[in-house]
């Protein structure tokens, strides 16, 4: 595991690369018990750092492919469930995650394609998926699935263009 595989893309936003290559660290010892032991006073530095003063919540469970993007990193709230593609962009004040269900379990988190464009203050929440090459306006809320190549605006979220898949 590289962790700076997202460096390049947040070259101009320092405060995004120190968040990411604190959450590649901390993801390190995931899927190992004995490391994980070893690693649970990492983690709670990170937590404390990252959560309670740079005030963004991706919790080290969080699977991520390379190249993310934290523009303006604040208010950002990640699901542990959610998988997020590579190269995706997130903005501050996005929140992404489950929802409580009628009986008052919850759902499965959303899954995002790459390079996925989310704009600032949007919501995407519950068992949803979004497609490759979607690009999410500011404010929207999305609480169904999302074809890839479209952009999607408003709340709910609605399909306002299709993308040319030749031009990506």
């Amino acid at each position: 595991m590289n962790i700076f595989q997202d460096y390049k893309r947040n070259k101009k936003n320092i405060k995004g690369q120190i968040i990411l290559i604190l959450f590649r660290i901390s993801h390190i010892p995931y899927n190992n018990k004995f490391l994980f032991i070893i690693w649970v006073p990492y983690l709670i530095a990170y937590r404390v750092f990252v959560e309670w003063i740079l005030g963004i919540e991706i919790p080290y469970k969080t699977e991520i492919g390379k190249g993310l993007v934290v523009f303006h990193g604040h208010a950002l709230v990640v699901n542990d469930g959610t998988v997020i593609g590579e190269n995706c962009v997130l903005r501050h004040c996005t929140t992404i995650g489950n929802k409580q269900l009628p009986d008052g379990s919850y759902s499965t988190c959303p899954r995002i394609g790459n390079n996925v464009d989310v704009g600032a203050n949007v919501c995407i929440i519950g068992p949803i998926s979004i497609g490759n090459n979607v690009t999410i306006g500011a404010g929207s809320t999305v609480v169904k699935d999302v074809p890839a190549n479209c952009v999607v605006v408003g709340n709910p979220a609605r399909i306002i263009k299709y993308l040319n898949v030749d031009s990506l």
